[in-house]
């Protein structure tokens, strides 16, 4: 049975992954910036072998500080408190190629040693909306008590899922409740990495978890990514046109933020553009809600 009530009250755990979760690398990034501000350590690790295709997430190559060439591998990592106490985790890495679902189970009892009470997904999604309107952030749980507790939206999307959705469910069927926090990307920009995006999720993580997170040049860069956008489209007459049709359709949402059926109708968009490529062998995969 899941415990909502305990939300918040022992170890949080933040998860981001990279890839087809992580448009713009908003959540990735923004997962980063919170382990890095608590100085945070290792405290587990998953066996990259069992769960990555190498061929589809390649180990890269790069120098140290001593000069020493050095291989890093795909793979996922547990980060918790220094002194091992109850706080802030956070879990960050790619996602899984195959074992899903003993991958999320060997995670779950990471947690459980861990002493996890409640976990914030973040992710990012590719979407018909424009740089230049505040970013939209939907937030989400299948939980009934987090739903009232924080006035959250249950998601009503129907389809293909990622690794969040499995991990997900895996903790709630021991117990650990979860909310999702999901940020729309500009779908034209998508090769870039978006601060914009990033710091919309930090804003809205701040709501959940009890920590403020530093900023740095995050605010910069956004304003520096929206005029770099600019001056592309400033040279693309088409370019400039869409991203005016898709600035008229923004300004239609009466919030800043777009409603939970507009968020969950670009999802479905989303989702199909994806399968599209991936029909025709380009990369593309399992997503979550």
């Amino acid at each position: 049975m899941v415990d909502a009530s305990a939300f918040g009250s022992g170890s949080t755990l933040v998860v981001a992954f990279e890839g087809w979760n992580d448009a713009g690398e908003a959540a990735s990034n923004a997962v980063r910036a919170l382990r890095d501000q608590l100085e945070l350590v290792p405290i587990a690790d998953l066996e990259p072998e069992d769960y990555f295709d190498y061929q589809f997430n390649r180990p890269t190559s790069s120098i140290d500080e001593d000069g020493n060439r050095v291989l890093e591998w795909p793979g996922v990592t547990l980060y918790g408190p220094a002194d091992g106490g109850p706080g802030i985790h956070v879990l960050l890495g790619t996602e899984p190629s195959r074992g899903w679902k003993t991958f999320a189970s060997e995670l779950v009892d990471a947690f459980v040693a861990a002493d996890i009470t409640g976990i914030v997904f973040l992710g990012a999604m590719l979407a018909d909306v424009p740089h230049t309107r505040p970013i939209s952030v939907f937030a989400s749980s299948e939980s009934p008590e987090l739903r009232d507790r924080f006035e959250l939206e249950k998601s009503t999307y129907e389809g293909p899922v990622g690794i969040l959705s499995v991990l997900g469910d895996a903790a709630e069927r021991v117990g650990i409740p979860s909310l999702s926090i999901w940020a729309s990307v500009p779908h034209y920009v998508h090769n870039a990495p978006s601060p914009k995006a990033t710091l919309a999720l930090i804003e809205r993580l701040e709501e959940f978890v009890e920590v403020e997170v530093e900023r740095g040049s995050l605010e910069e860069d956004s304003a520096a990514w929206v005029e770099g956008i600019n001056a592309l489209a400033s040279d693309d007459d088409d370019m400039a046109a869409y991203i005016s049709q898709l600035e008229q359709a923004r300004d239609t949402v009466d919030a800043p933020e777009a409603s939970g059926e507009a968020i969950a109708e670009e999802f479905e968009r989303y989702l199909r553009r994806r399968d599209g490529r991936a029909g025709d062998g380009t990369s593309g995969g399992p997503g979550r809600r």
